[in-house]
C-alpha cells in the first residue's frame, strides 16, 4: 500500500568548488549581524575560515563567533548560542562544520526567539506543549559528509548532566541555504570517513527495512545510495583528495535524510534510538555505535516474515547470488554487511573495544524504547534491545 506523504525541501543547496562567492549575498538577505558557530578549529587549519571571513566582511556584514561545538553536540553550547543570539541582536546564523555544529545550531537558531531553556525542544516529557514556532534563518558550510543535517529539519543534542541524548525534527530550523563543496571534506581523517558511511548507511537502512509495500522506485533510490556509499568511502578513505568520491559521498548523505527516501513509511528507526544512548553516556563518535549495532539489530530482526527484506538488500546491493534459500542469502547479506564496516571500512566491531561494558544496558535499553515498545522493523521492548547490547559484546 503506498500512503499519502507530503514532502517539503527548501534549502537552496551550492554543490562544489568555488561556491562562496555567493555566501555574502545569502547572508545578506536575513540581515547584517552574522554569528558563525564552528568547532574544534580544523577550519582554521584548512584555510576555511580565513576564506569564509573574508567573504562576510567583503560584504559588509559584522561578525560574532561561537567556536568550540563538540563532536556530540551538548546543551550548554546551544544554551551559550542562544544567549549570545539575544545579547548581540543576531540576524543569522552561519555553521560551518559538521553535522554536530549544524545540529546544535539549529537549536540556537530556536533558542534565540524563547525565554525558555533550548532543551524543552527536545526533552520527550515537554515534546507535546513545547514547539519551535519562530527561529533565526540558518546558512550552512558543510566539511563532513555524514549526518545529513544540511538538508534536513531534525538535530540531536547532549545533555552530560542527565545523561540524555535526544533528536527532534522541526521544519522551521531546515537550513536556507547549505554550501556542499567536497572540496572541504579533503582534510577529514579516513576514521572519519568510515563513521561518516556508517552513519549514512544507518540512515538508509532505517528507512529500507520496512515491509509495508511503498513505491518500488524509492526503494531503488535507496539502493543506489547504498551502492555508492559502498563503492566510493573506500576510496575516500585511499585518497583523500578524490574529487568523485568525496562529491558522490557528500550529496548522498544529504539524500540519505532529506525525507526523500522515506515517501509514505511510517515505522519508527531503531538503531539510532539505541545508539543515542550509547553516546549519551560513553561519549563515543555517532557512526561508529552506529556500525557495531546495525549488523547485530539486523541479525536479531531476523525471521520468516521478513527475511525477503534482507534477500531484497543482498542480491541487489551486495551482489549475492539469488539461487539460493533465502535463510541462506539473509544470513550472508548480514555477513557483507558486517564485512563493510569491519573489513573495508576498519571499523571496530565490539563494544569492549570501544570501552563499554554491561553495566548501563538496562537504563539505557529502557530508554531507547521509551519505556514501552519501539515500533520499529521489528517491534523492541527493553529485553530486546538489552539482547541486541549483549550481541555487540563479542
Amino acid at each position: 500500500m503506498i500512503h499519502d506523504f507530503v514532502y517539503d525541501i527548501p534549502v537552496r543547496v551550492y554543490f562544489g568548488r568555488d561556491q562562496l562567492q555567493h555566501l555574502g549575498a545569502e547572508l545578506k538577505k536575513y540581515g547584517t549581524r552574522v554569528l558563525m558557530t564552528y568547532g574544534g578549529g580544523s577550519i582554521k587549519r584548512m584555510g576555511l575560515y580565513d576564506r569564509v571571513v573574508k567573504e562576510i566582511r567583503d560584504a559588509g556584514l559584522e561578525l560574532f563567533e561561537l567556536p568550540g561545538i563538540e563532536p556530540n553536540p551538548r546543551i550548554d553550547s546551544v544554551r551559550r548560542g542562544a544567549q549570545m543570539c539575544k545579547d548581540h541582536h543576531i540576524d543569522v546564523l552561519l555553521a560551518v562544520g559538521g553535522g554536530s555544529t549544524i545540529d546544535a545550531t539549529k537549536f540556537i537558531a530556536a533558542g534565540a526567539c524563547v525565554d525558555h531553556d533550548p532543551w524543552d525542544f527536545l526533552d520527550p516529557a515537554k515534546r507535546g506543549t513545547v514547539s519551535v514556532d519562530k527561529a533565526l534563518p540558518i546558512i550552512d558550510i558543510l566539511t563532513l559528509a555524514a549526518t545529513g543535517s544540511e538538508m534536513d529539519s531534525g538535530g540531536v543534542i547532549s545533555n552530560p548532566e542527565t545523561q540524555d541524548k535526544y533528536g527532534a525534527l522541526y521544519p522551521l530550523l531546515l537550513p536556507k541555504v547549505s554550501f556542499l563543496d567536497p572540496t572541504n571534506t579533503f582534510t577529514v581523517s579516513p576514521y572519519q570517513t568510515a563513521c561518516g558511511a556508517a552513519d549514512m548507511m544507518s540512515h538508509i537502512l532505517e528507512v529500507y527495512f520496512n515491509m509495508d509495500q511503498d513505491m518500488y522506485m524509492l526503494d531503488c533510490f535507496m539502493e543506489g545510495l547504498m551502492k555508492t556509499i559502498i563503492r566510493y568511502a573506500p576510496i575516500a578513505m585511499r585518497e583523500p583528495e578524490n574529487y568523485e568520491a568525496r562529491a558522490n559521498l557528500m550529496w548522498t548523505s544529504s539524500w540519505a535524510i532529506n525525507g526523500f527516501v522515506n515517501g509514505g513509511k511510517r515505522l519508527a528507526w531503531s538503531c539510532h534510538p539505541m545508539e543515542h544512548e550509547l553516546s549519551a553516556i560513553y561519549d563515543i563518535t555517532h557512526g561508529l555505535g552506529l556500525a557495531i549495532l546495525t549488523p547485530r539489530w539486523m541479525q536479531y530482526c531476523l525471521d520468516e516474515t521478513n527475511v525477503s527484506k534482507y534477500v531484497q538488500l543482498g542480491t541487489n546491493v551486495f551482489g549475492i547470488n539469488p539461487g539460493q534459500e533465502p535463510m541462506a542469502i539473509a544470513r550472508q547479506t548480514i555477513d557483507a554487511m558486517s564485512q563493510f564496516l569491519f573489513g573495508t571500512l576498519g571499523l571496530k566491531r565490539t563494544l569492549p573495544e570501544v570501552g563499554i561494558d554491561e553495566t548501563h544496558f538496562a537504563v539505557m535499553a529502557r530508554k531507547s524504547v521509551g519505556g514501552d515498545v519501539l515500533q520499529g522493523f521489528k517491534p523492541l521492548r527493553q529485553h530486546d534491545v538489552e539482547q541486541i547490547y549483549r550481541m555487540c559484546m563479542e
